[in-house]
């Protein structure tokens, strides 16, 4: 399964779809590029005069890139085209160290720190153009073909 088609099973669509590519997959881990649009809606209220891309929204891109397209490549033998994955986030816990501005290119690395039962944990780092460390974490959910 390569990028394109774990992208096209992805349960998101634009605006709230926060995977570009994939440029590593593997059944131990996975890592994805997103740029975050100038124009996208959020900025106009976060921050007045200084917009930032939310914390939360940081969290989804990770979870996204980071769990269910991993997940997806996981489980792909009991994908079949247009299948929908079935996802539940069962928790985050995300530390946050630098802005993320409009405009700006982040690179999500995962690494599967344990896949059983469909629960998927990873331990998940964001990094910025210049490979410093935007936020890490742990991350998991429940996923299901």
């Amino acid at each position: 399964m390569n990028s394109k088609q774990i992208i096209s099973l992805l349960p998101y669509q634009d605006p709230f779809l926060f995977v570009d590519d994939l440029t590593e997959i593997s059944s131990k881990g996975i890592t994805g590029h997103y740029t975050f649009k100038k124009e996208t809606h959020f900025y106009k209220g976060h921050f007045k005069n200084n917009p930032i891309t939310p914390g939360v929204i940081l969290t989804e891109c990770m979870a996204q890139i980071g769990l269910v397209c991993l997940g997806i490549y996981i489980l792909k033998d009991e994908f079949v085209e247009n299948t929908n994955p079935k996802i539940a986030l069962t928790s985050s816990q995300v530390d946050f160290f630098l802005p993320v501005y409009p405009g700006e290119k982040v690179t999500v690395v995962s690494e599967k720190e344990v896949f059983r039962f469909n629960k998927l944990k990873c331990n998940v780092k964001m990094y910025n153009e210049k490979g410093d460390l935007i936020c890490r974490g742990k991350i998991s959910g429940m996923i299901k073909a």
